[in-house]
């Protein structure tokens, strides 16, 4: 199993964005939550990751400000935490973790990356959320999520 440790701080409103990067390397995982038109107000809409561009630049080019309910939206941005790795093996890391958090919690607007969950990948990792992680569970693992998706697959066909 890989541990890995996010440590998440927020809300933020979008037009305080700039505080929240601490420097040019400033990346990570990042939630959105605001308005669905089928699930309501205040949802968990959207993770994502900013790679080589910090959480403002990254967040600002979604375009969110289209979101009928843009006053409102709230970012939440997650940083590893712990001992930090070379640039190539975070950027491993962090990818492999967007993609089992976005599977285990299926955001509203996220839908398009569900079905293509590379489930190898992620089935050895363990991820524990610290801070104000808002409405992502405290922790997820790959051994839960995909092998356990994997065997019912192999079950029912």
């Amino acid at each position: 199993m890989i541990r890995v440790d996010m440590d998440w701080e927020g809300p933020f409103k979008l037009d305080e964005l700039n505080r929240v990067d601490n420097n040019l390397k400033d990346y990570g995982i990042y939630q959105i939550y605001g308005f669905h038109p089928v699930y309501g107000s205040n949802v968990l809409m959207y993770i994502g990751l900013a790679a080589r561009q910090t959480f403002c630049q990254r967040i600002k080019q979604e375009g969110w400000e289209a979101n009928k309910d843009y006053k409102n939206i709230e970012v939440y941005v997650g940083r590893l935490c712990g001992e930090t790795p070379s640039d190539e093996e975070w950027e491993t890391l962090i990818a492999r973790v967007e993609k089992l958090l976005i599977f285990s919690h299926t955001p509203a607007s996220n839908q398009s990356n569900i079905g293509s969950v590379p489930f190898e990948d992620l089935k050895d990792l363990h991820i524990i959320n610290w801070g104000s992680h808002r409405s992502l569970a405290s922790e997820v693992t790959g051994l839960r999520w995909c092998v356990d998706v994997e065997l019912k697959h192999f079950l029912w066909t």
